[in-house]
């Protein structure tokens, strides 16, 4: 492979601005051994995603290519034939910058190969079990649900809980510190994830719809009396609102972990923190948008203002270190989202 170049490098942080305004925002409070390593997973991440939600790709070609990416970022096979097969495949659907992203992928890869082993492995092992599992979930893709809980855990797992592993091998291997307490961040990072990716699924609850996708669990929705084949946007139904009620509060309780998480990294790694509590601030407003508005029938209804934005990064970026504060600022956050008995004990593990 050709070796890295510091052109590979001004790539890569040009094309963060451009496929993520969220992660490029969050990814620079990192301190810069990190910032580098995880800007570059986060690509590898776009770049299967990328796969995944193209709608002009076949089941099969999805498979043949998230398979042939994994094999690029181990080493196993090549990143300039990935794009040549990749690129001409790709339609409309995909926004420009992820065309761009999928024809630059040997500049990402260069990047990836030029890690220390512990991060290799880390960002080797997100994307096969991401590819792996989102192919998986793409060939089951339907209106009708994920059949019970245990599967939307694990569908969460494959789209978010294993990037929160991946993320605390980076973490651990930066850190001795942090190293001291990984098996409980390992567990506590799967929940983070799960947290994340829920409050997405009931924000985009609507968007996924009008293209052919339903993550929600119809256990949860056939306890409380509602057939998931009458969901329609804007419902009003009783027990559609009563089983969004039970998920927000499924969803809140695993936010409630990601400060756990956030709260066991060392009060001065306050860049680490700050890319953590970023992220959980916006998961917990948007919750409670939602949960003061369960009749929505469009994700632009309950997304958070820029306001809001900026004022959650101020106020955890003022108080990052202070753990007493933190806590009072998310049960303040979070007060009014439904209480519901949880265990992290039924997350999935794929270690």
């Amino acid at each position: 492979m050709t070796s890295l170049t510091q052109t590979d490098e001004q790539y890569q942080d040009y094309i963060l601005q451009d496929v993520s305004r969220t992660f490029a925002l969050t990814i620079p409070q990192l301190p810069d051994s990190l910032r580098r390593v995880i800007g570059n997973a986060y690509l590898l991440c776009r770049i299967t995603d990328t796969i995944e939600d193209d709608n002009a790709l076949s089941i099969a070609q999805t498979r043949q290519l998230t398979d042939m990416f994994a094999d690029v970022v181990r080493g196993t096979a090549s990143a300039e034939e990935f794009a040549q097969t990749l690129y001409p495949l790709l339609s409309s659907h995909t926004i420009p910058a992820e065309h761009d992203l999928i024809k630059n992928t040997a500049s990402v890869i260069r990047i990836t190969h030029s890690f220390n082993t512990t991060q290799r492995t880390a960002l080797e092992r997100c994307v096969r079990i991401m590819a792996k599992g989102m192919a998986d979930y793409q060939e089951t893709e339907s209106l009708q649900g994920l059949p019970d809980l245990a599967a939307m855990n694990q569908y969460c797992y494959f789209v978010a809980g294993v990037v929160g592993e991946m993320l605390t091998e980076l973490f651990c291997d930066y850190s001795p510190q942090i190293n001291a307490h990984k098996a409980q961040l390992m567990k506590l990072a799967v929940s983070f994830g799960q947290g994340l990716q829920m409050t997405n699924i009931l924000k985009d609850i609507w968007d996924d719809r009008k293209r052919g996708a339903c993550w929600l669990p119809q256990d949860i929705l056939s306890k409380h009396g509602f057939n998931i084949n009458n969901l329609q946007p804007g419902m009003s139904d009783p027990g559609f609102q009563a089983a969004l009620g039970e998920l927000i509060g499924i969803a809140r309780n695993h936010l409630h972990n990601a400060l756990t998480y956030t709260c066991m990294i060392p009060p001065h790694e306050k860049g680490i923190r700050r890319f953590c509590l970023w992220a959980l601030g916006m998961a917990v407003l948007t919750l409670n948008k939602i949960n003061r508005h369960r009749d929505f029938s469009d994700g632009t209804q309950v997304k958070i203002s820029r306001r809001s934005v900026k004022a959650t990064v101020i106020t955890t970026s003022l108080f990052a270190g202070q753990d007493r504060i933190l806590w009072l600022l998310f049960n303040r956050a979070a007060h009014g989202l439904p209480a519901v008995d949880f265990s992290t004990a039924a997350l999935p593990e794929f270690r």
